[in-house]
């Protein structure tokens, strides 16, 4: 695989969060992905651009797709890819995130991706490292590269992403999904709502690029995608909402609320799904849901993500 447009330039050391990211910098990831998705199609599932780099996954929340995803494009990149699991770390033991870091840093990994329950966790990280650091997710704070994924899946399917309606619907509140989409959907062109009961819609929402509806089939009348966000009881105080039941009469994608939307409409979710609650599973298994797309689509973003942070110059040639 070769490109036609030289060496790509990426002026960050760092992926912390989409908002020091301009659209230019989007653009360059996109492009970039685009040109990676095709490795996966091949027997040999490599190319040798990150040889010789040393990636560390320091996850200390749990994680499926985010942590798989990231391992599955380290090693497509043919990066030696190491997983530190926290819980049968020094962790346990008192370890402090400050002396886990410098120790790892003593072994001279080139990235670290970092998810952690604290918000600015991985900016903390870049005071005390060399490395380049990408955040996977830092309490409600960003999850930068699942809003890329999710900006690929919906270029992807409708060709461009300016003028289009998004919405998206949940616990806004607790989502840093939510915010790292907002934010770069917005820098994109497109028009964003949310939409969520109001004890889970955070006081200044709108500053961030959104308009806010508290009845989900306004927010959903003549959108282009549906994003469905999970509720995060984990991270909820009680009392947010009543019962599951009218949780999901009120708020939960069913074919009845999805009948306000475009008749092409795409319906999205990070995951995991509560299925049942925020979204029924014949929407989640529908035509219309592009859910696994984006799983599919995570591989090549990081892909494009971890090659632009070493400098984008490695070898991408089959």
């Amino acid at each position: 695989m070769k490109t036609d447009k030289g060496p790509a330039t990426f002026g960050h050391k760092h992926l912390l969060g989409i908002e020091q990211l301009a659209a230019e910098d989007i653009t360059l990831i996109m492009e970039t992905a685009d040109s990676f998705k095709e490795i996966s199609t091949r027997t040999i599932k490599k190319v040798p651009a990150l040889r010789g780099k040393t990636v560390i996954n320091l996850f200390y929340e749990p994680s499926t797709r985010t942590r798989t995803s990231f391992e599955i494009a380290e090693k497509r990149l043919s990066a030696d890819s190491i997983n530190i699991a926290v819980s049968t770390s020094a962790v346990v033991k008192g370890e402090s995130l400050k002396d886990t870091v410098k120790t790892l840093m003593a072994m001279q990994p080139d990235i670290i991706v970092m998810r952690h329950q604290n918000g600015g966790a991985p900016h903390f990280l870049t005071q005390i490292v060399d490395a380049s650091v990408i955040n996977a997710g830092d309490g409600i704070h960003e999850h930068p590269t699942q809003a890329l994924l999710d900006l690929f899946t919906i270029i992807e399917k409708k060709q461009a992403v300016k003028g289009l309606v998004v919405t998206i619907a949940g616990d806004i509140a607790h989502s840093r999904v939510a915010r790292s989409n907002i934010l770069c959907l917005a820098k994109m062109g497109a028009t964003v709502r949310v939409a969520g009961p109001p004890t889970m819609i955070p006081a200044g929402i709108q500053k961030m690029g959104a308009r806010v509806f508290h009845r989900f089939e306004e927010a959903c009348q003549d959108a282009d995608v549906v994003m469905m966000l999970r509720l995060q009881t984990e991270r909820q105080a009680e009392g947010l909402f009543s019962t599951l039941r009218e949780y999901n009469r009120l708020w939960g994608l069913s074919a009845r609320m999805l009948r306000y939307a475009k008749k092409d409409a795409i319906v999205m979710h990070p995951g995991p799904m509560n299925r049942g609650v925020e979204i029924d599973p014949e929407i989640a298994d529908g035509s219309r849901s592009v859910i696994l797309d984006q799983v599919e689509n995570g591989i090549a973003v990081r892909m494009a993500v971890l090659y632009l942070l070493s400098g984008g110059t490695g070898d991408i040639t089959e």
